[in-house]
């Protein structure tokens, strides 16, 4: 490639990006917000103002996204905009649902859309935020004291973003000395305790029917190893691609259930059915080295790093539910530094191998989907203690990603690129544009408030005076709990 080649592809046009749209961004975020705001209309207020600022300040800000911040650089006041995510009764899933009903009406979207089911955890200073506890962080890799959230995300294409989400309540904060507690933090009363599994289904069951289109589901082993969990699925006729453990348990002929006679006159007699069959059970971390196994490599999807294309196998395995046998797919797949995992699916018999390797991968986007949500979005700078502030900062943050997702399907169609980029770098597929670069135009279009001297003067004797009255009410206290000691001489 020679120097003037070289200049040329950074001409923003060749790719796409004309001033003329960058400027028009804001006007866009803003009709975008138009749709959604009689979403925030209580009985008495229009506080749909909050939520457009709120969301502004999650596009725009970089970091310390907190409730006070994006109040002051969006010029709102603070105590209204701490009011309407804490208290305000607006419903965060009628605004989710018209999200969902967006996405389910955008023709681009009606093929190979995907549902990924996570979870994920922040991290928490205390046990006064709704649902904190002592759990499994898989961020840092260890128990913490953290807030987890269970997430519903949707793929296709280029396209990913968060479409519902439940905070999960461990099972503690259901026994009686906590009930002060859930009343303090708005926990519904009628709130009872679930599991993750529960919870996911739940929403994948609230979304089918609300008619969202539910394709297929993939999720990770946390939930792809309950039985329950995928009985429910093909109850529903929805296919998944649910990964499981290595050292789960399958067999490669139709088992024989039944319900087993007694040898022995004492005790009581078998009641539930069980695999009676000669035929063991094989874990599926062994299939591997089987030679009936059959390997192939299949290059699934393009991506910026080059070609995701990894060895792949596939053969139908039975499990047993309910004393029931049952005949699924297992999909192993084989990356590049030789870890297996593995995957059991419901998909059809005929399914093709190259259909099922592409299932098998597609867990990837809920992982960007959780990356982006914190580190674009702001979701783990909430620090709000109140379940309904929880609930309100889901919407808002799924609000915004799907006007970047929804921006980035807009502008490919309207802005082409020119083709010729593909030859000069000699490559088959161009980047799509990143959430990153969406926030990048955008702040440009809409730059935040600029603080003058006065302006930021009297933020800071805000501040001051509050940091002054916590000091003071923290000695206040201490002079109440303070015990009176006798005085002691001490001798030499």
């Amino acid at each position: 490639m020679n120097d003037s080649n070289i200049v040329s592809v950074y001409a923003p046009l060749r790719w796409g990006l004309p001033a003329s749209a960058i400027r028009e961004l804001g006007q866009r975020l803003h009709i975008f917000w138009h749709r959604f705001c009689t979403d925030f209309k209580t009985k008495t207020r229009n506080t749909s103002q909050y939520a457009c600022h709120y969301m502004e300040g999650q596009l725009l800000m970089e970091g310390r996204r907190n409730f006070s911040n994006i109040a002051s650089h969006t010029k709102v006041s603070g105590q209204n905009m701490q009011h309407f995510m804490s208290n305000s009764p607006w419903s965060a899933q009628v605004v989710i649902r018209q999200v969902q009903n967006e996405i389910a009406a955008t023709p681009s979207l009606e093929k190979d859309g995907m549902l990924i089911l996570d979870e994920s955890a922040d991290k928490k200073s205390g046990t006064k935020s709704a649902g904190a506890g002592r759990q499994y962080n898989g961020r840092l890799g260890k128990v913490e004291m953290s807030q987890v959230g269970t997430f519903l995300a949707y793929a296709n294409g280029s396209v990913w973003t968060w479409v519902d989400g439940e905070l999960y309540l461990p099972r503690e904060w259901f026994i009686s000395e906590m009930v002060e507690m859930r009343k303090q933090l708005g926990i519904p009363s009628e709130k009872r305790f679930e599991t993750k599994i529960e919870l996911g289904w739940k929403m994948i069951n609230r979304a089918k029917a609300k008619g969202f289109p539910v394709q297929a589901v993939s999720c990770d082993t946390l939930y792809g190893q309950s039985t329950w969990f995928r009985a429910n699925l093909r109850a529903a006729e929805i296919t998944y691609m649910a990964e499981v453990k290595g050292n789960t348990k399958v067999y490669l002929t139709q088992p024989k259930v039944e319900v087993p006679e007694s040898n022995s006159r004492r005790g009581r007699k078998p009641t539930k059915p069980r695999a009676v069959s000669k035929e063991k059970t094989l874990k599926v971390c062994d299939l591997r080295h089987r030679k009936d196994t059959m390997w192939r490599r299949v290059r699934t999807r393009s991506t910026e790093r080059g070609e995701l294309e990894d060895e792949f196998a596939a053969r139908r395995v039975w499990t047993i539910h309910d004393g029931v046998p049952v005949e699924e797919w297992l999909v192993i797949r084989r990356e590049e530094n030789g870890r297996c995992t593995y995957a059991l699916s419901n998909a059809p018999a005929d399914s093709s191998f190259e259909r099922l390797a592409w299932l098998k991968c597609q867990r990837y986007f809920v992982e960007r989907a959780n990356q982006e949500a914190k580190s674009e979005m702001g979701w783990d700078e909430l620090q709000a203690q109140k379940y309904l502030a929880w609930e309100h900062h889901l919407a808002l943050t799924i609000l915004a990603t799907w006007f970047i997702a929804q921006t980035k399907l807009e502008w490919e169609k309207e802005y082409e690129r020119d083709p010729t980029l593909m030859e000069q770098f000699e490559v088959e597929v161009l980047p799509a544009l990143s959430v990153a670069n969406v926030r990048t135009m955008l702040q440009a279009a809409m730059p935040l408030h600029k603080l003058t001297p006065e302006e930021a003067a009297k933020l800071v004797a805000k501040h001051l005076v509050r940091r002054t009255r916590s000091r003071k009410s923290r000695i206040r206290n201490k002079k109440k709990t303070h015990v009176k000691l006798p005085n002691v001489t001490l001798s030499s």
